[in-house]
């Protein structure tokens, strides 16, 4: 079977968006025009009720063996998603040369494909990566990028950590000081923890909300769900340092504090008061403008009580709610704005501290310090993502020794990721079927750049969008050898997409940071 410059693209219902993308890249890649139209040499777009009804949403059959009588290429989904993801496959079977923004052979080439049927559908619903880009802010472009990277590795939520203590990344119009202060620090810390090394140029950027709007219906038209972050109540510096009225300011001094410039948990928390309530209640109305997705994450993880056991204001606050301690209390900030995005119409998620002094039962988790809380949760009646930091936290190290640069964290190599499971064993399956799926997270510390991204997250990625998508046999199981001569024709398809990734033998020269060599970090975790 063959594609060539008469390839005609036949759209059904349902499926223009589809159709759209596969002209725009694969007609780029490939130099083919896709024209409208059908017969028997035609590229066919279908939605399958069927399919949804066996299959769900995004489960497609892709047929390129010549059998359907009026179509060279047929690919089915249960819906426009499940057709999209085909779409991803047919790409795939085309050679990495498709991957690319231009043709690279000859003109006139002829894109030959294998004679076969694929029938798939995805494992879990949330298949996601978490970008940071407060630690160090990613343009726009470079955004929209990493959603183009998504797509081709067929995930679907991306989780936007759009503010934390280094700096505030979007637009909110009612509180303009939040971007104009802090969105930018005077200087950033090279490294993690005990660096003592420093970057003394001021860092910073924010999103505008027509470039939120840009983003979201880039994922969009991409079947991605773009899940934001808008981090309370700890994590909030930057917050705090453009309005020092959110912190605790009865016993810091919060008009002196700056958009924080180095790394860690930090103790400057938001004050339980009604001003900080209306105050992030106005920011979450924009936010929810913004974004469509069901979920919004509201962060919620490393909130230090110290400064509330020190307030009065905050202690008045424990005694008018007949609270029991700080844990409560935090307890109540979640809640306050589980309620309150339960009211729009949306649910909220957080890391898995929201467990800590009772969650609100629509709430869902990130199970992000190992497996203990999503198992909590899931058999208390939560959602669960699982993204636990020991196995898909893409910003520790992919090797021992010094040669990584910067490294940081657990040793977590491909092998280590390809035989992640998301659903740990014992787990009931009443509380199993509440695990909505999984994700890796991509905290950006030490990652200054697309480039520095590029690298800590590939190949990595590829083998976890395998265990997100695909039923795989039990860890000790799978077949990492195959994985392995997979991966060599995958190497091939993040070259044409211009992907930084780390290479199977290593660092090269160019990966790492000029003047500062690789070296383990003081206070890091053990290598396990």
């Amino acid at each position: 079977m063959a594609l060539d410059a008469g390839t005609p693209l036949d759209a059904g219902p349902g499926t223009e968006g589809v159709a759209r993308w596969l002209r725009s890249a694969l007609g780029a890649a490939t130099g083919l025009p896709f024209a409208p139209g059908g017969g028997p040499r035609a590229v066919r777009l279908r939605v399958d009720p069927g399919i949804e009804r066996a299959s769900g949403p995004e489960g497609y059959r892709l047929s390129t063996d010549g059998s359907v009588e009026d179509a060279a290429v047929l690919v089915e989904g249960g819906a426009a998603a499940g057709v999209f993801w085909g779409v991803q496959t047919l790409r795939q079977l085309l050679g990495p040369d498709a991957y690319r923004k231009a043709p690279a052979g000859p003109h006139g080439r002829v894109w030959e494909l294998p004679r076969l049927t694929v029938t798939d559908a995805p494992r879990f619903r949330w298949r996601g990566l978490m970008l940071d880009v407060s630690r160090h802010f990613m343009p726009k472009d470079d955004v929209l990028r990493q959603l183009d990277l998504l797509a081709a590795h067929k995930l679907n939520v991306f989780h936007f950590h759009l503010t934390d203590d280094q700096g505030w990344r979007i637009e909110i119009r009612r509180h303009p000081r939040l971007t104009e202060i802090g969105s930018w620090r005077a200087r950033t810390k090279w490294g993690h923890r005990a660096s003592p090394l420093w970057n003394e140029t001021p860092h910073g950027g924010f999103y505008t909300q027509d470039d939120i709007r840009e983003i979201v219906a880039y994922a969009a038209e991409r079947h991605i769900s773009v899940v934001p972050e808008i981090d309370v109540p700890g994590h909030s510096q930057a917050a705090i340092a453009a309005y020092p009225e959110l912190g605790n300011s009865d016993v810091v001094d919060t008009a002196s504090l700056a958009v924080w410039d180095t790394w860690g948990v930090n103790p400057n928390v938001l004050a339980p008061s009604e001003t900080t309530l209306r105050f992030y209640e106005g920011v979450f109305e924009e936010v929810l403008d913004l974004f469509p997705s069901t979920f919004v994450h509201i962060g919620g993880d490393e909130c230090p009580k110290d400064q509330w056991k020190r307030s009065p204001a905050a202690q008045a606050r424990i005694a008018e709610l007949g609270l029991a301690d700080e844990d409560e209390l935090q307890s109540w900030f979640v809640r306050h704005f589980d309620r309150w995005l339960a009211d729009r119409g949306r649910r909220l998620i957080g890391w898995d501290e929201i467990l800590e002094g009772g969650l609100a039962p629509g709430a869902a988790v990130s199970s992000w310090r190992g497996y203990a809380g999503g198992v909590a949760a899931a058999e208390a009646g939560h959602d669960v993502v699982m993204c636990p930091e020991q196995h898909v936290y893409l910003d520790h190290r992919q090797a021992p020794g010094d040669d990584e640069p910067m490294p940081i964290g657990y040793v977590r190599t491909l092998e280590d990721v390809y035989r992640f499971e998301p659903v740990p064993a014992g787990l009931s399956p009443e509380a199993a079927a509440h695990v909505l799926g999984t994700q890796a997270n991509v905290w950006t510390e030490v990652m200054e750049n697309r480039a520095r991204v590029d690298y800590q997250v590939f190949p990595r990625l590829a083998a976890f969008a395998e265990v997100a998508w695909s039923e795989l046999p039990a860890p000790a199981d799978r077949d990492f050898a195959d994985f392995e001569r997979r991966m060599t024709a995958h190497y091939r398809r993040l070259d044409a997409l211009g992907v930084d990734y780390r290479p199977p033998a290593g660092p090269s020269p160019r990966q790492r940071r000029p003047g500062v060599p690789g070296r383990p970090i003081e206070g890091a975790p053990p290598n396990v």
